[in-house]
């Protein structure tokens, strides 16, 4: 069976944990960024897990976790 080759998109943009989970950065970060309150900003900073639903595409664009 040939080699899968890796999505590079999805590489940049999403992590796998050694659990399984898939990770992304949150949304809201680019710009508008003083009409935030430090304490929002702050959680921003954190990645969060991707739904279920998108799971099962990811897992495809990234065989090899």
């Amino acid at each position: 069976m040939p080699k899968l080759k890796t999505n590079k998109a999805a590489k940049k943009r999403f992590k796998i944990t050694a659990k399984g989970k898939i990770l992304k950065p949150r949304t809201g970060r680019r710009h508008l960024l003083t009409d935030k309150v430090s304490r929002e900003k702050r959680k921003l900073r954190r990645w969060e897990a991707v739904s279920e639903t998108d799971r099962k595409t990811l897992l495809r664009l990234l065989p090899y976790g």
